[in-house]
């Protein structure tokens, strides 16, 4: 993806956007699931192992299958336009920077700017995505929550929320989630395009790379930006588990922060990263290579005729 190739329509990298971040939700919601449950309060927790394996052991056992996946219609719903906003956003700030219009490679420190702006715009759609995604994740989990309070979908959830607390109450954790989604989207993109040009040297100007390399390079930048980010979305997942139907713990940010330190330690801020970083190389392995590869379907289906795409798509294959 050379991202600010002026030659690419802004309808095209919509679409492939959408496409990949529906590819990344189906592929990695389960491990979400175990993620989130590892981030609540541990006096919040129900007799529930603490580690990935027993978590999901203890899940399967007392709510099935299905539990892994609750949650997922929410990010699965909008996930689409999320991440085609996203990427489209991320294509025109590295536009901005290129106002020449010259076919050239973006300097990584201009691409980690573009992405920090992608990660502060993204939080006004993603906030009340997962705000609504995590309630539905903690059901059943967490002491107080009965189980004849459970709500079955993303639309009673939200509007269970806005019943009691309005609009507003949709946008709990505005705040953390821009500070948790802009400096990991400026790591996650710019090391994506490093990492892409020393597996496929020249790759970002003339494209051509492998399957391998694009699900190599989206895989660790994933994993990376989520290394930087993660003990704010420790905060975050805290602060959204609050309101209807659970315990109200804390007044804010900092609150949070000296509240789970002071009780939990420390290490409370890395729980779960294990599952998270598993999480995050499946995910953005996923959507890169959803990404790429629709772009290069829907750039050929422009030409005349499809030996543009048949011969990405068999450049593609090659290691």
């Amino acid at each position: 993806m050379e991202a600010y190739d002026q030659k690419k329509s802004w309808g095209r990298e919509f679409v492939a956007g959408g496409l990949g971040g529906m590819a990344g939700v189906i592929s990695g919601h389960p491990l979400d699931t175990i993620r989130i449950r590892q981030q609540q309060p541990r006096h919040a927790l129900s007799s529930v192992p603490s580690s990935a394996t027993g978590m999901v052991r203890h899940l399967l056992r007392t709510e099935g299958v299905r539990a892994l996946y609750k949650g997922m219609s929410s990010p699965l719903a909008t996930v689409a336009l999320q991440n085609a906003v996203a990427f489209q956003t991320y294509a025109t700030l590295c536009r901005v920077q290129s106002p020449d219009q010259r076919n050239e490679t973006l300097p990584l420190q201009r691409v980690a700017v573009a992405g920090f702006g992608t990660g502060a715009l993204q939080t006004l759609i993603l906030t009340p995505v997962e705000l609504v995604k995590i309630k539905l994740q903690i059901q059943r989990s967490l002491k107080g929550c009965s189980k004849s309070a459970n709500l079955h979908g993303p639309l009673q959830v939200a509007q269970k929320i806005t019943q009691t607390e309005g609009l507003r109450g949709l946008y709990r954790g505005l705040g953390i989630t821009l500070i948790r989604d802009a400096p990991a989207h400026a790591v996650y993109f710019s090391s994506y395009e490093f990492l892409r040009e020393k597996l496929h040297p020249s790759c970002r100007k003339n494209g051509g790379e492998s399957i391998l390399t694009l699900l190599t390079a989206g895989g660790f930048a994933g994993a990376l930006s989520w290394i930087v980010c993660y003990p704010f979305d420790v905060i975050k997942t805290r602060l959204q588990s609050q309101g209807p139907g659970a315990e109200m713990r804390y007044t804010g940010i900092v609150d949070c922060l000296r509240t789970s330190v002071r009780e939990e330690g420390r290490g409370v801020l890395w729980r779960g990263l294990g599952t998270a970083l598993a999480r995050a190389y499946l995910v953005n392995a996923a959507i890169f290579s959803a990404y790429e590869m629709s772009l290069r379907f829907l750039s050929a289906s422009r030409a005349p005729d499809a030996k543009a795409f048949l011969k990405g798509a068999e450049e593609a294959t090659l290691p």
